[in-house]
């Protein structure tokens, strides 16, 4: 804050310097607000408090058990089903019936053994008795076969023998030769030859050269010789923080005093106080559009029943 003049929040077009952590409400965490903040103020419709089912009357409507039937005789139901079964036992006008064996269990796969049926004829696995087997004979043989495949064995085949006729070595050659020697005796006068043959491009190159070039002429340049070789007057310099390898020297500093600043006459009132004009617009913070559509959808009254996760 400067010593004269305004301050900071006076240049700003604010009545008051809001907080910067919240609206002055207190925080209370997730864990301790209330479920159901609705349930927890004024009063309440109260049933009471569900019971459970136990040996006692309690959770029944009526308060003393009532029986179906009043001062009723104790019925034995084993009592009865036995003489049930003695009344059924007199019925019987011999012994008990018994079968003359136990029931007979089978001894595998395949087998009849405790079958009404026995084995059936079909399934048996006896071989069913067959006829012999009579060759049927030979072929009629007009001669006796020839011995031998057919491949190297001469007098096999159905048709005869071929003899060997001898075939000169280069005979080919010698066919191709006189077919040449033919040829040229038919042929009359040289080959014929045609100027349009095809080029590259389609005119000829207008800068081609028949003719070789001639011998290109060297100029003699002048070699002027030094009699002394040229040396620097000394080596280059290195600045060593004091401007050593420069052109100019260092400049020499000049004293500079300091000179306060003489302030300019100003205007004062007839009560003696200095006149401040009148400020110009001020500037205000702008809040942006999600934070203002926040603060209308989130108040102080209804922060607890909003969501923790929203969608703009």
């Amino acid at each position: 804050m400067p010593s004269e003049g305004k301050s900071d929040m006076e240049r700003v077009g604010l009545f008051k310097e809001m907080g910067y952590i919240s609206i002055g409400d207190k925080y209370t965490p997730f864990i301790y607000r209330p479920f159901n903040e609705s349930a927890q103020k004024n009063k309440q419709m109260l049933t009471g408090v569900p019971k459970k089912k136990s040996a006692l009357q309690a959770g029944y409507f009526d308060t003393q058990f009532k029986r179906i039937f009043e001062k009723e005789a104790l019925t034995d139901f084993i009592k009865i089903q036995r003489q049930y079964k003695i009344q059924q036992a007199k019925k019987n006008i011999g012994k008990a019936f018994l079968p003359s064996s136990g029931e007979k269990k089978p001894s595998g796969i395949g087998s009849y053994y405790g079958t009404l049926g026995g084995s059936i004829q079909a399934m048996s696995p006896l071989q069913v008795p067959k006829k012999l087997y009579k060759s049927p004979g030979k072929n009629m043989y007009t001669s006796p076969p020839k011995k031998g495949s057919g491949y190297g064995y001469p007098g096999v085949t159905l048709s005869k023998l071929d003899f060997y006729s001898s075939d000169p070595y280069d005979r080919a050659k010698e066919m191709l030769k006189r077919e040449i020697i033919a040829h040229k005796s038919m042929l009359k006068g040289g080959p014929f030859r045609l100027n349009l043959h095809p080029k590259e491009c389609f005119d000829c190159n207008p800068y081609k050269l028949d003719k070789p070039l001639p011998p290109s002429k060297k100029t003699e340049e002048k070699k002027t010789h030094f009699a002394v070789p040229f040396k620097p007057s000394s080596p280059s310099k290195k600045i060593g923080g004091m401007k050593a390898g420069t052109f100019d020297a260092y400049p020499s500093h000049s004293a500079d005093l300091y000179v306060s600043r003489k302030l300019k006459s100003l205007a004062v009132n007839k009560e003696g106080k200095i006149f401040h004009p009148s400020p110009g617009p001020k500037s205000s913070p702008v809040k942006s559009i999600i934070s203002v559509n926040v603060n209308k959808f989130v108040n102080s009254k209804n922060y607890n029943q909003v969501p923790s996760i929203m969608a703009y």
